[in-house]
């Protein structure tokens, strides 16, 4: 079993390192394979497609940190520690698991179907669990179901955002300053968010 799960390892690091220089899409099983060094047919012991490889990718990319974000809002915080701590883990996590979000910010544009489908899904999942700890936090009790689900999507978009750019960052500094940015864009879309009111309509009292 020790054996077995070293080599599916193996075959994930693979994939990670052929994936640098082109999409998941172009990487043959026997280039991985030949990378591993093991014989095609014994790919399939672990994997049954290149599709499947890459979507295990994306599940290691994101659980983790899907679980350590909602431990930032499950605290009992406020909504600048949320905004504080989520940037500083979305940072730390980029760098801990870094050629896994280098591959996931290619292959959720240039992936094959399969791959791009399981980041996006990812992506949704991450705003549901947001909206459904948001609806707990104090003054959203005005917002609906609907404004739940917008906020949501902003901010993490927002987040995804902040996590590729921090992949490109030339240096410390920059990478300071895009934390920065990314923190007060965060309060910025809060701020204005817990001042919203919607009827029924679905606008703002004002008509906005």
């Amino acid at each position: 079993m020790e054996r077995k799960e070293r080599t599916r390892r193996a075959i994930l690091d693979a994939a990670l390192s052929l994936g640098e220089e082109s999409s998941l899409g172009a990487v043959s099983l026997r280039q991985v394979a030949k990378e591993v060094g093991i014989v095609p047919t014994a790919f399939y012991r672990h994997f049954d497609s290149i599709e499947a490889l890459g979507m295990a990718l994306v599940d290691e990319s994101f659980v983790s940190l899907r679980a350590m974000l909602r431990d930032v809002r499950q605290a009992d915080p406020t909504y600048g520690d949320i905004v504080d701590g989520s940037v500083a883990i979305l940072a730390q996590h980029v760098h801990d698991q870094r050629a896994h979000f280098l591959f996931i910010a290619r292959e959720r544009v240039a992936g094959p179907t399969l791959v791009r489908e399981r980041i996006r899904h990812e992506i949704e999942l991450a705003e549901r669990e947001l909206a459904t700890d948001l609806a707990l936090m104090p003054g959203v009790e005005v917002w609906t179901a609907e404004d739940l689900q917008i906020v949501s999507n902003l901010i993490v978009n927002a987040m995804v955002s902040t996590a590729e750019a921090i992949l490109n960052a030339r240096s410390p500094d920059a990478e300071a300053e895009i934390q920065h940015r990314s923190r007060t864009q965060l309060r910025m879309l809060l701020v204005g968010a817990l001042n919203w009111r919607s009827d029924k309509a679905g606008r703002s009292p004002e008509g906005s």
